[in-house]
């Protein structure tokens, strides 16, 4: 007689092994670049939270791999820093910026608010304001890298366009004064302190950012004239 094959007790099989097994999901491998890219976008986020005292052990665990393979691809925690440096203010840093404010064929004005919305676009995310206040506050050279990038890039520019605005001197016969500079940190800081009342302190903002970026621009160009006349002593017609 044949007996039919066994369907249950000890030892039956299933066609995919024994009964009960669950199958180990298989790991996808990542190439270098993916790892490193998504090592990088975790240390922004872990950074962003905690600051730059986070240790590379926590955040090895968080992104579910061991300290030893953080460090094959960043040999150092000052180097992972440098990396989120370049990653989220230099790689968002956008060279048309520069061209916008040199534009003449657009009102003064007009380049000055369009830039700034731009820029505040950019700026204006969780991770940025929180990681530029935490570098400050740790007393990194983030910070003073970045402004001098501003000041030379950005600012310097605004103050010649200003110039040409007030038909005022170029910078070839007066050169650009430590205190233009001021004047322009004046209506920047004030636009940027509506991302750290936003995101630092969790405020509520009464205006939206493009209103509040008009009023500072049209504040600081109804003062600019009296002001920079001053400073280059040029009199008033």
């Amino acid at each position: 007689m044949t007996h039919p094959p066994a369907t249950s007790g000890r030892g039956a099989k299933t066609a995919g092994g024994p009964r009960g097994a669950a199958a180990k999901p298989r790991r996808t491998r990542l190439s270098p670049a993916e790892r490193e890219r998504l090592i990088v976008a975790g240390a922004v986020r872990y950074f962003a939270e905690v600051g730059f005292g986070g240790q590379t052990r926590e955040l090895s665990r968080r992104l579910g791999i061991t300290q030893p393979l953080l460090y094959r691809y960043f040999p150092s925690k000052q180097a992972l820093i440098e990396r989120v440096y370049r990653e989220v203010f230099l790689a968002r840093w956008d060279p048309t910026w520069e061209t916008l404010l040199e534009d003449r064929s657009q009102r003064l004005r007009d380049r000055l608010i369009e830039f700034y919305r731009r820029y505040s676009a950019v700026i204006f995310r969780p991770e940025w304001i929180r990681l530029y206040m935490y570098s400050g506050l740790a007393g990194m050279d983030i910070n003073r890298r970045y402004i001098e990038l501003l000041e030379r890039l950005l600012f310097r520019r605004i103050c010649l366009e200003l110039r040409a605005e007030l038909g005022l001197p170029g910078a070839d016969e007066v050169p650009i004064k430590p205190e233009e500079i001021e004047l322009v940190w004046l209506l920047h800081a004030g636009i940027f302190y509506y991302g750290v009342r936003k995101f630092i302190y969790k405020a509520k903002a009464r205006n939206e950012p493009e209103q509040t970026i008009e009023h500072a621009v049209d504040s600081m160009l109804g003062g600019a004239p009296k002001v920079l006349r001053a400073l280059l002593r040029v009199r008033i017609g």
